[in-house]
């Protein structure tokens, strides 16, 4: 069993806080759901996890099974079993979708998967999926509709085998069936050596993929934690509930797509 731990995580981007003092312990076996209004934290929260240089940690700590995250670049938080599933992938001309799998599979190994090793794989994953297979021979996500982009980066998990994914809003832009294609794929990966951290606005996808622990998030901090009746409530009443409760909503802010840029180099930002 592997573990994951956030204590008191604030993280600035621009001169703006966005998240002021998250605390959560996420185990492998798990499945966690974060929910709350536009504009208050979600992303962030999943971005910094994996260390995306725009987001700067100015306090708190995040621990896999007693390492560091914060002191590991990238690279190195993919490799301890880290996995962000994007809201917004990015299409990257130039580099095949096989090419760009084999290679994020091989930083991951001691030894290079074999070609056919690999091929079995792959086709066997695309099949469960139901992805048309000429995806894999064309350039990464250049081309492909929402909803191939969020089959893709399903498929880039399963292919990666990840001790803790981190879903940002996979289930945006699915239709019903691909909904229940993608849900499938994640409760396949569904053990003791498997954690999962989801954040959807949206009960069908809870409905498909049943989570252990729901928390909201208000305002960069997690108001309310409990179980599949908090999202119950969401989906019946929205937010406004909170307010009953003493806190204040963020004004919902338009959200923009989180561009990778220079994802992969080291930060020098404060990590606590």
């Amino acid at each position: 069993m592997s573990t994951l731990v956030i204590k008191d995580l604030h993280v600035e981007v621009g001169e703006k806080e966005i998240l002021k003092g998250i605390d959560l312990t996420i185990q492998t076996g798990e499945v966690h759901a974060i929910m709350g209004p536009n504009g208050n934290g979600k992303s962030t929260l999943l971005s910094a996890i994996m260390g995306h240089p725009k987001y700067r940690v100015t306090q708190g700590s995040i621990e896999l099974d007693g390492q560091d995250v914060l002191a590991m670049s990238v690279d190195e938080r993919s490799r301890a079993g880290l996995f962000l599933g994007m809201q917004y992938p990015q299409e990257i001309p130039g580099i095949t979708n096989s090419d760009f799998l084999k290679a994020a599979m091989n930083a991951r190994l001691e030894k290079p998967i074999s070609l056919f090793q690999f091929i079995r794989a792959l086709d066997k994953n695309i099949a469960e999926l139901d992805m048309d297979e000429n995806l894999a021979h064309r350039y990464l996500n250049e081309g492909f509709s929402g909803g191939e982009k969020k089959r893709n980066e399903i498929l880039q998990m399963k292919l990666l085998q990840p001790r803790f994914a981190l879903l940002d809003e996979i289930d945006s832009g699915l239709d019903v069936d691909a909904l229940r294609v993608v849900s499938e794929a994640i409760n396949s990966m569904r053990n003791d050596h498997f954690g999962c951290v989801m954040v959807s606005h949206y009960e069908r996808l809870f409905e498909l993929v049943p989570p252990t622990h729901v928390h909201v998030l208000i305002k960069g901090q997690v108001v309310m934690s409990g179980g599949y009746e908090l999202i119950e409530k969401i989906d019946q009443e929205g937010y406004e509930w909170i307010k009953e409760l003493g806190y204040e909503l963020e004004s919902q802010e338009e959200r923009k797509p989180i561009i990778l840029e220079n994802c992969g180099r080291k930060d020098n930002s404060y990590h606590g």
